[in-house]
Protein backbone atom coordinates (compact mmCIF):
# COMPACT_ATOMS: atom_id res chain seq x y z
CA UNK A 1 0.00 0.00 0.00
CA UNK A 2 2.92 2.48 0.96
CA UNK A 3 4.26 1.87 -2.77
CA UNK A 4 0.85 2.55 -4.54
CA UNK A 5 0.52 5.60 -2.35
CA UNK A 6 3.11 7.96 -4.65
CA UNK A 7 1.25 6.19 -7.38
CA UNK A 8 -2.06 7.45 -6.42
CA UNK A 9 -1.08 10.89 -5.76
CA UNK A 10 0.74 11.44 -8.83
CA UNK A 11 -2.53 9.87 -10.69
CA UNK A 12 -4.82 12.28 -9.00
CA UNK A 13 -2.72 15.22 -9.56
CA UNK A 14 -1.97 14.31 -13.47
CA UNK A 15 -6.12 13.78 -14.04
CA UNK A 16 -6.68 17.38 -12.08
CA UNK A 17 -4.14 19.14 -14.58
CA UNK A 18 -5.77 17.34 -17.13
CA UNK A 19 -8.93 18.38 -16.63
CA UNK A 20 -8.11 22.15 -15.79
CA UNK A 21 -6.45 21.70 -19.16
CA UNK A 22 -9.43 20.61 -21.24
CA UNK A 23 -12.17 22.97 -19.59
CA UNK A 24 -9.81 25.94 -20.64
CA UNK A 25 -9.19 24.40 -24.30
CA UNK A 26 -12.56 22.77 -25.04
CA UNK A 27 -14.33 25.17 -27.44
CA UNK A 28 -17.71 23.74 -28.42
CA UNK A 29 -17.80 23.01 -31.92
CA UNK A 30 -20.46 24.18 -33.96
CA UNK A 31 -21.54 23.30 -37.46
CA UNK A 32 -23.65 25.97 -39.33
CA UNK A 33 -24.97 24.34 -42.44
CA UNK A 34 -28.44 26.73 -43.06
CA UNK A 35 -27.63 30.09 -43.18
CA UNK A 36 -31.67 30.81 -42.62
CA UNK A 37 -31.76 29.17 -39.36
CA UNK A 38 -28.99 30.61 -37.04
CA UNK A 39 -31.04 32.88 -34.73
CA UNK A 40 -29.32 31.15 -31.90
CA UNK A 41 -26.22 32.76 -32.83
CA UNK A 42 -28.30 35.92 -32.35
CA UNK A 43 -30.59 35.55 -29.42
CA UNK A 44 -31.05 33.49 -26.48
CA UNK A 45 -32.72 30.40 -26.98
CA UNK A 46 -33.87 26.92 -25.44
CA UNK A 47 -33.41 23.79 -26.02
CA UNK A 48 -35.94 21.53 -26.63
CA UNK A 49 -34.78 18.09 -27.49
CA UNK A 50 -31.16 17.20 -25.84
CA UNK A 51 -28.26 16.43 -27.96
CA UNK A 52 -29.34 13.03 -29.97
CA UNK A 53 -28.15 10.78 -32.73
CA UNK A 54 -29.52 11.49 -36.05
CA UNK A 55 -31.63 8.42 -37.73
CA UNK A 56 -29.61 6.37 -40.03
CA UNK A 57 -32.13 7.77 -42.88
CA UNK A 58 -31.20 11.44 -41.97
CA UNK A 59 -27.11 10.76 -41.82
CA UNK A 60 -27.40 8.58 -45.53
CA UNK A 61 -29.97 10.65 -47.14
CA UNK A 62 -28.21 14.07 -46.04
CA UNK A 63 -32.05 15.13 -45.72
CA UNK A 64 -30.86 17.80 -42.47
CA UNK A 65 -27.54 19.44 -43.11
CA UNK A 66 -26.96 19.05 -39.65
CA UNK A 67 -26.38 15.71 -39.48
CA UNK A 68 -24.05 15.58 -41.65
CA UNK A 69 -21.11 16.35 -39.71
CA UNK A 70 -21.35 15.07 -36.22
CA UNK A 71 -24.36 12.58 -36.80
CA UNK A 72 -25.79 13.97 -33.95
CA UNK A 73 -28.70 17.19 -33.66
CA UNK A 74 -30.49 19.23 -31.11
CA UNK A 75 -33.68 21.28 -31.31
CA UNK A 76 -33.56 24.77 -30.17
CA UNK A 77 -36.37 27.37 -30.20
CA UNK A 78 -35.29 30.71 -30.38
CA UNK A 79 -36.81 33.53 -28.35
CA UNK A 80 -38.34 34.86 -31.94
CA UNK A 81 -40.39 31.49 -31.62
CA UNK A 82 -38.19 30.40 -34.72
CA UNK A 83 -37.47 25.81 -33.97
CA UNK A 84 -34.58 25.34 -35.86
CA UNK A 85 -32.38 21.99 -35.27
CA UNK A 86 -28.13 22.32 -35.16
CA UNK A 87 -25.15 20.27 -34.93
CA UNK A 88 -24.00 19.14 -31.77
CA UNK A 89 -21.12 17.01 -30.78
CA UNK A 90 -21.59 14.60 -27.87
CA UNK A 91 -24.68 12.78 -26.85
CA UNK A 92 -25.01 12.26 -22.78
CA UNK A 93 -26.79 9.39 -22.60
CA UNK A 94 -24.73 7.47 -24.44
CA UNK A 95 -21.33 8.73 -22.84
CA UNK A 96 -23.20 7.51 -20.01
CA UNK A 97 -24.06 4.27 -21.13
CA UNK A 98 -20.43 3.75 -23.00
CA UNK A 99 -18.52 4.73 -19.24
CA UNK A 100 -21.05 2.42 -17.55
CA UNK A 101 -20.35 -0.46 -20.20
CA UNK A 102 -16.45 0.21 -19.50
CA UNK A 103 -16.72 -0.04 -16.16
CA UNK A 104 -18.64 -3.30 -15.46
CA UNK A 105 -16.41 -4.78 -18.03
CA UNK A 106 -13.03 -4.26 -15.90
CA UNK A 107 -15.25 -5.01 -13.02
CA UNK A 108 -15.95 -7.98 -14.18
CA UNK A 109 -12.27 -8.91 -15.17
CA UNK A 110 -10.72 -7.60 -12.30
CA UNK A 111 -12.87 -10.03 -10.72
CA UNK A 112 -11.96 -12.89 -12.57
CA UNK A 113 -8.05 -11.91 -12.56
CA UNK A 114 -8.56 -12.24 -8.52
CA UNK A 115 -10.56 -15.24 -8.69
CA UNK A 116 -7.73 -16.46 -10.98
CA UNK A 117 -4.97 -15.48 -8.43
CA UNK A 118 -6.61 -16.41 -5.16
CA UNK A 119 -6.95 -20.26 -6.77
CA UNK A 120 -3.47 -20.36 -8.09
CA UNK A 121 -2.51 -19.27 -4.59
CA UNK A 122 -4.42 -21.95 -3.14
CA UNK A 123 -2.79 -24.56 -5.45
CA UNK A 124 0.50 -23.50 -4.94
CA UNK A 125 0.12 -23.29 -1.37
CA UNK A 126 -1.28 -27.21 -1.31
CA UNK A 127 1.54 -28.22 -3.59
CA UNK A 128 3.83 -26.78 -0.90
CA UNK A 129 2.22 -28.39 1.58
CA UNK A 130 2.41 -31.70 0.11
CA UNK A 131 6.11 -31.37 -0.59
CA UNK A 132 6.74 -30.48 3.17
CA UNK A 133 4.34 -33.54 4.22
CA UNK A 134 6.35 -36.10 2.35
CA UNK A 135 9.74 -34.57 2.92
CA UNK A 136 8.92 -35.25 6.72
CA UNK A 137 7.13 -38.37 6.42
CA UNK A 138 10.01 -39.77 4.46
Amino acid sequence: VLILSPFVRLTIVVLIIESKWMKAGSRRQEFVIENNSTCWMRESYEVINDCHPCTAFEIASRSQGVCVHTHNKEVLKCTSGEIVTRSCDRVAWLDERHYWSFQISLTIIGSLSAAVSFLRQKTLNRRAMLRIQRELGA
